[in-house]
């Protein structure tokens, strides 16, 4: 399809291809290898240019997972396929089995982290993204002089890091840390609380290196509302570490008509602090076998939100919709 919407912003969009699932479409199987159709093509590398031959909207780039082990060859072909459509390409860097706020791990979680800023090195790639604030589902929460220890922790392991795959003299610009809802996170749950480790991560080396990356979802299963979500927006933005935003709906992770206006209101007060950069859809299977954790957690995140739709077109229109917010936040001189 013809591109028929003009994105007439500045900001660069893109789509995370959760919606192929983790289990059969993003993950490495055990021996690395990753998924793959009929074709022979990778599975996530048909989906993005099916995506891009469909939706009215430009797609400008694609954010990927990027699993340690992932087989050599695969990764090469991905990396390269993924620029044969002329997408910008993002790393989100996978990191599991070792409890980043741990001194006892540290090891462990920096070579992970190495390992997947090296790939972004070799691939030129400008924007990475991690979770790498704590394990995912596990643990408990903490808080106090724990909560500062973890912060002081997680500082010198992403510091440790940065300097070990040599981040000042690459192609990197920037590394964005993206915290979670509660129960996927334990302590790291809400826009605030992610800002003050990125804060010491950035201390730590001298420079705002590290973003914090802000997905609506998160903020709107947050124990914060919407003013104080604004409002730390701004203040990251102030502290000149504002990150990739991600168009996605709260608990359900599907629809993007089912965010209850957390969208609209943060992409808005991203425009206002005029630092606004990345945005990304992301839309999750409702029945993806590696969130069925998720599913238990909240039973709202296996509600099947395509209203009739495959999930390739629900993705198209959050494209969309995305779109014609941007535009109509030029319209109203928010955004550039």
């Amino acid at each position: 399809m013809a591109v028929v919407i003009e994105n007439k912003s500045n900001i660069e969009l893109g789509v995370v291809p959760t919606h192929t699932k983790f289990v059969g479409g993003l993950a490495p199987d055990e021996n690395g290898k990753l998924p793959r159709g009929e074709d022979g093509k990778l599975l996530m590398v048909s989906e993005m240019a099916n995506l891009k031959e469909n939706s009215p909207a430009k797609i400008d780039s694609v954010q990927i997972t990027l699993f340690p082990g992932t087989d050599a060859e695969d990764l090469d072909d991905m990396m390269n396929s993924f620029k044969e459509l002329g997408l910008v390409v993002h790393l989100i860097m996978m990191v599991g089995g070792a409890d980043p706020m741990n001194p006892d791990d540290e090891e462990k979680v920096a070579e992970m982290l190495v390992s997947g800023l090296e790939t972004a090195k070799k691939y030129g790639v400008t924007n990475v993204s991690s979770t790498s604030l704590e394990e995912w589902m596990q643990g408990e929460p903490k808080s106090g002089e724990a909560f500062d220890a973890a912060v002081a922790q997680l500082a010198k392991v992403h510091a440790r890091a940065y300097s070990d795959a040599g981040l000042a003299d690459s192609c990197v610009e920037a590394w964005h840390i993206e915290f979670l809802r509660g129960g996927e996170f334990q302590t790291f749950t809400s826009c605030a609380k992610a800002w003050q480790a990125v804060k010491a991560m950035n201390e730590a080396v001298g420079t705002n290196f590290f973003k914090v990356m802000v997905d609506a979802a998160h903020c709107g299963d947050s124990d914060l509302d919407i003013p104080q979500n604004e409002a730390v927006i701004q203040e990251i933005s102030d502290g000149g570490a504002l990150g990739i935003f991600h168009a996605s709906a709260k608990t359900t992770r599907g629809c993007l008509s089912t965010d209850d206006g957390w969208i609209g209101a943060l992409m808005s007060a991203y425009a206002r602090t005029g630092n606004m950069k990345h945005v990304f859809v992301e839309i999750f299977h409702h029945e993806d076998p590696a969130l069925e954790p998720l599913r238990n957690l909240d039973s709202g995140h296996g509600i099947d939100t395509s209203d009739g739709r495959s999930y390739s077109q629900m993705v198209v229109d959050g494209v969309v919709d995305v779109t014609r917010r941007l535009n109509n936040l030029v319209s109203r001189g928010i955004l550039s």
